[in-house]
């Protein structure tokens, strides 16, 4: 599986700001994202509540991989749960993933200097198809917002063709570096 563009076009950012913690690729289903950070010596933290896809990374891993990644099965929907609390992160990349009361935690786990790759389907998808529930689709802006503090290394609200399935999409893009404390 081929790795989003924003990792690819983003690596030498992704790998300095990973030099001191890894990278966490949240909800990061089969991991391809998290996969080809490792592929290219990025030391990751595979997050998702799956244990089967999971389990599927795991036994992918090559040795030297294996050194570098961690797997961590955790709902991060919880009532309550707040499982970025203690955590710090050179990057965290979410694709095709929205739980609002995580957002704020993503931004504190991030060290300074570090880096957040998002990108999320918006309001505009459900004319195109599936997600079509409001909570799990970002507001004109809001990704840009939520992180209106960070220096915005890039930001994209629009419709595109999926690289994966060739079909419109309605999404939002964001690289953002957490300031220096």
């Amino acid at each position: 599986m081929q790795a989003s563009e924003l990792l690819t076009q983003h690596l030498p950012e992704i790998a300095h700001a990973c030099a001191t913690a890894p990278a966490l690729d949240l909800a990061c289903g089969m991991g391809r994202n998290g996969l080809y950070l490792l592929a290219n010596d990025v030391p990751v933290v595979f997050a998702d509540r799956d244990s089967e896809s999971l389990a599927r990374i795991e036994q992918h891993l090559s040795p030297r991989q294996r050194e570098l990644a961690r797997i961590w099965r955790v709902d991060l929907e919880s009532p309550g749960a707040h499982p970025l609390a203690a955590a710090r992160f050179g990057a965290v990349v979410v694709f095709r993933y929205l739980h609002r009361p995580l957002l704020e935690g993503i931004k504190e786990a991030v060290i300074p200097g570090g880096l957040v790759i998002y990108e999320t389907f918006t309001v505009k998808q459900a004319s195109f198809g599936r997600p079509r529930n409001p909570d799990f689709l970002l507001r004109v802006g809001e990704l840009r917002h939520r992180f209106r503090d960070w220096n915005i290394l890039l930001d994209f609200e629009g419709i595109e063709r999926d690289p994966l399935g060739g079909q419109s999409r309605a999404i939002a893009q964001l690289v953002a570096e957490k300031p220096a404390a």
